[in-house]
């Protein structure tokens, strides 16, 4: 039988796919778009310059200083584009470009007193002129515009209840020993942009001191020690039952689809930095690279909250620590989304959970340009206040007899549970030795510029260091003054 003879087969018809898999889904289907960072050197510029605006209105308008005197205290911080996994990015040339720029006067600054605004221009005649805003309504810190003129929320006065509490928000610190006082004396006069220090117990603050434009009802910057703020607030949520565990899935409203990538980070994960979050970086050449977020929630105005969500899940939930912003910003997308499906008011919520129940009358979450109050960093507080999220702490999560954190939050929060850092669930510990002559269970929320709440359980004690921002600080010496003031108290 040749090809001619035979029997013709008929071809099966194949069903065509209408939208690839069709097979049930339970809950709400949609992925997040992803994040596209934008590394071009316009808007690195615009960046730099936007972050000068935010940290001058932080200054004047938020801690109260007068224009000339955060002028003299302000920093030019250089932006690249995002790091690799494994380094950071080297500012080194961002540095000097920006240095060159400063020097030649091309960066020039204005202030709106009447609208608490500041603009940063960089007036490069090869490049053009970049203007970047920044504005401090009351109540909401300083909250980056970038290049638009106005916010995206309407910033209405924020209730606040604080609490009455017995805790010094009047008295006077101590009379302090000799050698305390000596070791605070050669710590301050080698961190010349340090606002205060304070060492404080329950209802007694033992030491306290203040450099040029520190007081004690002057509010200062946190900036990351806002992310353990964070997480003392999801110690709240669980406290009252609003989430369940640490290990569930992080509830993000952006990530409700079981389908995504995102649907395998848990909150304990974010915590912990080690969510896998990255993002595309968009490059002046064209050109596309994987990078991890350095400080855009700071430079860029944005909704913070949603940028975050849409960063990609760049490696195994789980696998590495890599240290960024957009965890904490997650967080908090899901403290507010778990505020308002309560049908219950946002942002002031956020300060009845804790702030306000422990007494923190002065502290203050910086918003973004949508109002979000921003999670990863850039509070404000007294250091007296900033002393009392401590104690909380060394008290075990009771404040006043009322327990508000679950029962072993602390161990759970202070524990670097990972190997390879010191990085614990959004505090900092001293597994390394970094402050040799401090107990090996010393841990401490951590800022930019050496911002550090410490928390000594074992001793009953606290001590508050605020910095401003890029001024240098002698952890050799503070290590030093730390170490006798416990021995003293």
């Amino acid at each position: 039988m040749n090809d001619a003879t035979m029997p013709r087969v008929r071809p099966v018809p194949v069903a065509v796919e209408p939208l690839f898999d069709t097979a049930p889904v339970l809950g709400p289907r949609g992925l997040p778009a992803p994040l596209l960072y934008d590394a071009r050197p316009a808007t690195l510029r615009l960046r730099q310059v936007s972050f000068a605006a935010k940290r001058l209105v932080d200054m004047v308008h938020v801690s109260g200083l007068p224009v000339a005197e955060a002028e003299r205290r302000l920093r030019w911080r250089p932006v690249a584009a995002p790091g690799a996994l494994e380094v950071r990015t080297d500012l080194s040339a961002a540095q000097a470009e920006l240095d060159a720029a400063v020097a030649a006067g091309q960066l020039s600054i204005s202030h709106d007193a009447a609208r608490r605004m500041a603009a940063v221009t960089w007036d490069d005649p090869s490049f053009g002129p970049v203007t970047g805003r920044a504005i401090a309504p009351p109540g909401y810190g300083g909250i980056v515009l970038g290049a638009a003129e106005a916010l995206r929320f309407e910033p209405t006065p924020i209730p606040r209840k604080p609490a009455a509490t017995g805790y010094w928000d009047d008295g006077a610190a101590v009379a302090a020993p000799a050698a305390v006082r000596h070791a605070a004396e050669t710590f301050h006069a080698a961190a010349p942009g340090m606002y205060g220090m304070l060492v404080a117990a329950p209802g007694r603050v033992l030491f306290e001191r203040y450099g040029t434009g520190g007081a004690p009802d002057r509010v200062t910057p946190s900036w990351s020690m806002t992310k353990s703020v964070t997480a003392t607030l999801i110690g709240r949520l669980l406290q009252l039952g609003w989430l369940r565990s640490v290990h569930d899935a992080a509830p993000a409203p952006l990530w409700t689809d079981p389908r995504g990538a995102h649907s395998a980070i848990t909150i304990d994960h974010l915590l912990r930095m080690r969510a896998g979050l990255g993002m595309t970086v968009l490059h002046g050449d064209g050109s596309a690279t994987l990078g991890f977020e350095n400080s855009a929630v700071y430079q860029d105005g944005v909704d913070a909250f949603d940028a975050a969500q849409r960063n990609i899940v760049a490696t195994r939930p789980g696998a590495v620590f890599r240290y960024i912003n957009a965890g904490p910003n997650v967080l908090g997308s899901i403290i507010r989304n778990e505020i308002e499906r309560r049908g219950l008011p946002y942002p002031a919520t956020v300060y009845e959970l804790l702030a306000d129940r422990i007494g923190m009358a002065s502290y203050q979450h910086s918003a973004d340009i949508a109002g979000n109050l921003i999670g990863s960093g850039s509070g404000f507080a007294t250091l007296r206040d900033y002393a009392k999220l401590g104690l909380l702490y060394a008290q075990d999560g009771v404040w006043e007899g009322a327990r508000l954190l679950p029962v072993g939050w602390v161990d759970y929060a202070s524990a670097a549970t990972h190997g390879g850092t010191t990085y614990t669930a959004s505090f900092r510990c001293n597994a390394d030795g970094l402050f040799p002559d401090l107990p090996p269970d010393t841990f401490w929320a951590a800022g930019a510029s050496d911002q550090r709440i410490f928390v000594f359980r074992r001793h009953g004690l606290v001590a508050v260091i605020t910095n401003e921002t890029d001024h240098a600080i002698d952890l050799g010496r503070l290590n030093t003054f730390l170490a006798t003031a416990l021995a003293a108290f």
